[in-house]
């Protein structure tokens, strides 16, 4: 076999090797290893090359950036333990539920508050789902767009920042993670406004499946009901703008304070406050959020040490040409590699959780994009919206199995007078991957929804540059200085009188 062969070949073991259902640091991490070996015996490249892995996998250990994933994580953990979810999903319905689709605006919203101040995706759909779901079906919503828009509801966490996806697509890219925040400000605002505008068509041609909930079930009013609203929003509010305009990552704003990091540990402080205003912190709460934090952890660093095994054999047989010569061919320039690449990663998202994409996929792809002259800030956040539908496709959507858990549990608990199906749930789920395939469609074909809201680059024309060089000085020699310098610096001669 020749050494230009091989890389297609190792491509084909990565696919089987994610497929099989092992662990996929470890599959990986094996693959990586026998290829080098039999690349060495080979000859395609010397033992020593193999040398580079050490000091590869030091390089991952010791990157600062990746030290702000247990930050967020742990503030998720705590916030999403806290009763934050409860509190606000409780005001938030009694606010907008008289309205047709009221409850489904209230999820909505709690989502994308929740999702961008805890990160999680199986706490968030969990928590909306236990306090949401009995309340949907008791006032008589359509049971297939309850599960869905609590399922989607609960992705949006994915892209609205302080997302973990996207700080480890800016480490993949070699981006700041302050400019991919604000870069995906614009698709979280449409995607918000998808699902709402979703809804309210709901309203008019089908105002059965999404009814208003009587006044009179409301338990508060007037001041008292603002209160509780505004008791989850500020707080949240005051969380999300201080750790996000510490490192950078509002929109428009040119400057940061903070690395992220060290805006993940303020954001850790600031979860232990809010716990505290809620009264549910505790040392039960704090250990949850620390085993939590850990699992996380310990994944994320498993799957970067077997990626980057792979990713080194890969390139030492030239895989990264292989796969430049494969996209870089395609017919439509960059909107036809980001059509292809997009329809790529929709399908390996059935297999893969994103944390797998983001550090094995992500590397072949990224320098391609880069050469092509695609902004890799707006290649990032298209990935990370595609990213989402990971979650809520069926049949391996992580966000339908949390779903259809909290479904059975609610049933056995008598809180739901009727059990939910499996196929309310996938079914249900349709019409929001549709809009989340819609909005990666908007994103490729509208870029600025990405780059508006990043610094724009300065640009210098250089033909209207003008170079002023400043007069000379007056040269004239002083009383007793010849014109040449050269000849005052040099000692004068003996005086042979003496």
């Amino acid at each position: 076999m020749e050494m230009q062969n091989f890389a297609p070949v190792m491509f084909a073991g990565l696919v089987i090797v994610m497929l099989i259902g092992f662990p996929v640091a470890f599959s990986l991490a094996a693959l990586g290893l026998g290829c080098g070996f039999y690349a060495i015996e080979m000859g395609w490249f010397p033992a020593a090359f193999m040398g580079n892995l050490p000091i590869s996998i030091f390089s991952i250990l010791n990157n600062d950036l990746l030290l702000a994933i247990p930050f967020f994580t742990f503030m998720g953990a705590i916030l999403e333990k806290c009763g934050l979810a409860e509190d606000m999903l409780d005001s938030m319905g009694q606010l907008f539920g008289p309205i047709r689709g009221g409850l489904g605006y209230s999820v909505i919203i709690v989502g994308f508050i929740l999702g961008a101040i805890t990160g999680t995706v199986a706490g968030q759909v969990i928590a909306m789902a236990l306090i949401s779901l009995p309340v949907m079906i008791r006032y008589g919503y359509n049971m297939r767009y309850a599960t869905g828009v609590l399922a989607a509801s609960g992705t949006i966490t994915q892209l609205v920042p302080p997302s973990l996806v996207l700080v480890v697509l800016a480490d993949q890219l070699g981006r700041s993670v302050g400019d991919m925040y604000k870069g995906a400000w614009g698709p979280s605002l449409i995607q918000i406004a998808m699902f709402a505008l979703y809804t309210f068509s709901l309203s008019i041609f089908k105002p059965h499946h999404v009814p208003g909930v009587p006044i009179e079930a409301r338990t508060l009013n007037g001041w008292a009901l603002w209160r509780k609203c505004l008791k989850g929003i500020i707080p949240s509010a005051v969380l999300i703008f201080t750790v996000l305009g510490s490192m950078g990552g509002l929109p428009f704003q040119d400057h940061a304070v903070a690395t992220p990091t060290e805006a993940g540990a303020m954001g850790v402080v600031g979860a232990l406050i809010l716990a505290g205003i809620h009264k549910r912190l505790s040392k039960a709460l704090l250990w949850d959020a620390m085993q939590a934090t850990m699992r996380l952890t310990a994944m994320v660093v498993f799957i970067l040490i077997g990626s980057r095994v792979f990713s080194l054999v890969f390139q030492g047989v030239d895989g990264a040409i292989w796969v430049e010569h494969l996209l870089s061919g395609l017919p439509g320039g960059q909107i036809g590699f980001l059509i292809v690449v997009n329809i790529f990663v929709f399908f390996l998202a059935f297999f893969l959780d994103f944390f797998e994409i983001a550090f094995i996929i992500v590397p072949m792809l990224a320098p391609v994009a880069d050469k092509m002259g695609i902004d890799l800030i707006w290649f990032g956040v298209l990935l990370c919206v595609n990213l989402q539908t990971s979650f809520m496709h069926p049949p391996f959507g992580f966000a339908l199995f949390y779903l259809r858990g909290i479904a059975d549990t609610l049933f056995k608990e008598k809180r739901i007078p009727v059990p939910v199906k499996s196929n309310d749930i996938y079914l249900g789920s349709i019409p929001w991957v549709i809009m989340q395939l819609l909005l990666v469609l908007v994103v490729i074909f509208v870029p600025q929804t990405v780059t508006s809201f990043l610094d724009k680059p300065v640009v210098v024309d250089v033909d209207s540059v003008v170079l002023e060089a400043a007069p000379a000085p007056d040269n004239e020699p002083a009383e007793g200085q010849s014109d040449d310098p050269m000849k005052d610096m040099m000692p004068a001669p003996p005086d042979d009188k003496k």
